[in-house]
Formats: C-alpha cells, structure tokens, sequence
C-alpha cells in the first residue's frame, strides 16, 4: 500500500485520485504518506531492528549482490523482473539505515 500511494503521489497525482484508485479517503491517503516519512521505522511484527529485521528474501538478494551476482542473474533465481531485486535491495538498505 505504501508503495502504491508514493508511485502514484510521484507521478504527480494528488490525494483525492490516490484516495479513490485505491478505494480509501483522502485522510488515510495523508497518514499513509507520513508513516513511509519516518526513517526509523521497523515493522511492528518484527519487534527487531538492524539485520534481524529483514526478510529473508531481503537477506537472500544482498548476500547475492555482495557475492558479484548481477540483477538479471538475481532475478531469473527469484523469477521475478531485474527492477523488482533493485527495489527489494533499496527497501532492505532503507531498513539497515541508522
């Protein structure tokens, strides 16, 4: 859901289009964009912080990324697109971020 309310906010649209694609309100659309604001922000399943919060698949990609793989390479393990490792990666180093 995040995601989809910041490539839809970049893309220049504002809170009431968001809002109405995504079958919410406006209000919720603002809360939305203000929690991914935080930077110190852990899932609240996770209850950890640092390298216990990641995903498994997060760790996976960037133990594969520090080997030498290449996003295509990575991505034809996971089967999904070389853009899709790319944000995993950006997401997973939001996570390690102090």
């Amino acid at each position: 859901m995040e995601r989809t309310v910041i490539t839809l906010d970049d893309r220049g649209l504002d809170d009431s289009e968001i809002a109405w694609r995504l079958r919410r309100t406006p209000g919720f659309v603002r809360r939305v964009r203000a929690l991914t604001e935080l930077r110190d922000r852990v899932p609240a399943r996770s209850g950890r912080s640092g390298a216990g919060a990641l995903r498994p698949v997060e760790r996976r990609i960037l133990r594969n990324l520090d080997e030498g793989a290449g996003y295509p390479e990575i991505a034809a393990r996971f089967r999904r697109s070389a853009s899709w490792v790319e944000r995993v990666e950006h997401f997973a180093n939001l996570k390690l971020e102090p």
